[in-house]
């Protein structure tokens, strides 16, 4: 009974919310590619392939799970191209995305780069309300399951010096749509998303380099989420890092370059928000791995 009471609290919830959060992601900075398609192909002479779970608020009952699945590589001089899967789940709702992704990249002067990208796909949403078994209140909203298919569109804008800097602004949800539309009540609909982020690599010495990021998303009806960290990348092998998230969690990060090709992460994040009575932590790891395109015996660590 408990579990189907916070199932049931958690969707009405986030049904009342009037829109659908995208997911939250604690280590935004190795997952760009799945809210900016402008990141497709900005790590040269490299096939990309980067996959991420996330269990939010363990220990709640039907609480969010994610993960992240994402493929992209330079095409040419400035052209890149990338696929991206998302899952989200919370309780009875289902959602899985599917892009493509498509970028241009203008050279600047120097190593610093302007890309623009543009993505297209699908989103499959599946509400299983049936299954909830909740008492009859007459409501037609709980009588029926939800199964549709929905088209959206992205754009993207990321600049950036390999290595040295990023900044990224993005939507990468262009189109509304609603999946709940009852006695003219729009309920399960999504909004437009905006995203921006921003790092730095400052060089303390040859064996430390000091990482500080900036993230923030916001939706229209829906709290602005805003996460600053700073990371400590050593000897080129391993990365610790601490977080803050406004009103949310606090955040501890580590990873480590087992392979300049190969880089493996988990975070933690201890909740500070009004749900620390009921839950007190969420998890997130991490695998990017590389495939060397050109003949380069080696590379350079990569940062972002």
């Amino acid at each position: 009974m408990k579990k189907l009471y916070i199932i049931i609290v958690t969707v009405l919830l986030a049904w009342q919310a009037q829109a659908q959060q995208d997911p939250q992601y604690t280590q935004y900075m190795y997952n760009m590619n799945v809210v900016n398609p402008a990141y497709a192909g900005s790590v040269e002479d490299a096939i990309s392939i980067g996959a991420l779970y996330r269990s939010q608020w363990v220990g709640l009952d039907g609480a969010p799970k994610t993960g992240t699945l994402s493929l992209h590589s330079p095409v040419g001089r400035r052209v890149g191209l990338g696929l991206s899967f998302i899952n989200d789940e919370i309780g009875p709702v289902s959602e899985n995305n599917v892009y493509a992704d498509f970028s241009y990249t203008l050279p600047l002067g120097g190593e610093h780069k302007l890309a623009f990208g543009v993505k297209a796909g699908a989103t499959f949403h599946d509400i299983g309300l049936t299954s909830l078994q909740a008492i009859n209140t007459g409501d037609p909203l709980l009588d029926e399951n939800v199964n549709e298919v929905t088209p959206n569109i992205g754009a993207g804008l990321y600049l950036y010096q390999p290595n040295r800097y990023y900044v990224s602004l993005s939507m990468p949800n262009m189109l509304n749509s609603v999946h709940l539309d009852t006695n003219g009540r729009k309920i399960g609909s999504e909004v437009q998303h905006f995203f921006a982020a921003a790092g730095y690599v400052f060089g303390l010495s040859d064996n430390f380099k000091l990482k500080p990021h900036a993230f923030l998303k916001a939706a229209v009806d829906a709290p602005v989420s805003f996460d600053v960290n700073a990371n400590l990348f050593m000897y080129d092998l391993v990365e610790v890092g601490v977080g803050y998230r406004l009103e949310d969690s606090f955040s501890g990060m580590i990873n480590f370059l087992i392979t300049p090709n190969l880089r493996v992460g988990y975070a933690y994040d201890n909740i500070q928000s009004d749900l620390d009575v009921v839950t007190s932590s969420s998890h997130e790891i991490f695998i990017n791995f590389d495939i060397n395109l050109s003949k380069k015996v080696s590379r350079s660590p990569r940062y972002f």
